[in-house]
């Protein structure tokens, strides 16, 4: 183990996968409703199970799900949700698939309405900015915040589903709009 495995962020030591995504993905901010909406749908999956349990099926969600294009995912049908559900890549749960193109629905709803659903998102930061926490230990950083609070709850409100406040802020955490990367991590 190097100087820089032991200053990087704890909860991804263990497998090639995690360290691939903590050093070159989480906490660095998604400026493309494309990359956004990716994350959407991996977060809303992820509910209820451990996020490498998601990422190992990262490219089976990119193909099940039209390489994350929100305006294909917005009318899969009830044909598309069977097919899915044989799909042994992904998690096969009706009401997350179900979920996943109710969701796509309303994103493209709040790109048309702020022009992006990057820009939806930056109306809750502060300053439209992300917010960058300096916590020491992993003990420190927060299941939810206020912030995830808001947004969970004007996201539910316009109809998303599988998104509390726990997966909107692990959301907030992947796509950099908190970063929440230790204090001496190189990848802070």
């Amino acid at each position: 183990m190097n100087q820089e495995d032991t200053r990087r962020c704890g909860w991804c030591k263990s497998d090639p996968v995690y360290l691939k995504y903590h050093d070159e993905e989480w906490g660095k901010e998604v400026t493309d409703d494309l990359k956004m909406f990716e994350f959407l749908v991996l977060e809303s999956a992820q509910a209820g199970l451990s996020w490498i349990t998601i990422l190992k099926r990262r490219d089976a969600y990119k193909e099940a799900f039209a390489d994350y294009n929100a305006e294909k995912v917005s009318r899969m049908t009830e044909q598309d949700v069977e097919r899915l559900m044989q799909n042994v890549g992904i998690i096969r749960n009706k009401k997350k698939i179900w979920a996943t193109i109710t969701n796509a629905r309303h994103f493209l709803e709040l790109q048309k309405e702020f022009g992006s659903f990057c820009n939806y998102l930056r109306t809750f930061l502060p300053d439209g900015k992300p917010v960058i926490n300096h916590w020491k230990s992993l003990s420190e950083i927060p299941p939810s915040t206020p912030l995830s609070d808001a947004i969970s709850k004007d996201m539910k409100k316009r109809g998303f589903k599988f998104f509390g406040t726990t997966i909107c802020y692990a959301h907030l955490q992947a796509v950099g709009y908190v970063n929440d990367h230790l204090e001496g991590c190189p990848y802070k």
